[in-house]
């Protein structure tokens, strides 16, 4: 017996990312330039913000002040940076990974043979058929209940 899908707004985000993301992106290549992309915005991201929490820690001790409110600031800082340390060193390991993925090269056919698998993973949810499905199985806002006909 399978296991339904969770339905709380946070897994139903994830899913409507992820066949966003293979419909958009259905082909190998497609999904390694994306992962790529991805990882390397994310260490970007925390590369920069990190550069700004060490300045910000460093502008504290320079201050020198004994104020327990700055104490508490500067273990928080202290440590999100050991976090975010933590963090980089996980997404340079993914990247190290990505790198062999990236060797992996398919034929055109096989590519075909992606984007013909993840039109079934993910099919494009405003397509008609899609839509006049959902209304068979679900009571959508735009189509009238069937006792308003009577």
């Amino acid at each position: 017996m399978t296991e339904e899908p969770c339905q709380c707004p946070d897994c139903q985000r994830f899913y409507k990312e992820h066949d966003r993301l293979i419909r958009e992106f259905p082909t190998l290549k497609q999904q390694q330039e994306l992962n790529w992309a991805s990882i390397q915005s994310f260490r970007t991201l925390t590369g920069k913000v990190t550069e700004e929490l060490q300045k910000q820690l460093s502008d504290k001790h320079s201050e020198s002040s004994t104020d327990d409110t700055q104490k508490i600031e500067e273990s928080e800082i202290t440590s999100a940076l050991e976090e975010l340390d933590n963090v980089n060193a996980y997404l340079f390991s993914i990247e190290a990974l990505m790198e062999k993925i990236f060797d992996i090269k398919v034929s055109s056919n096989i590519e075909e043979k992606f984007k013909e698998i993840s039109k079934e993973l993910a099919p494009d949810p405003l397509n008609i058929d899609r839509l006049i499905l959902n209304r068979l199985f679900h009571q959508t806002p735009d189509l009238p209940d069937k006792r308003d006909f009577k």
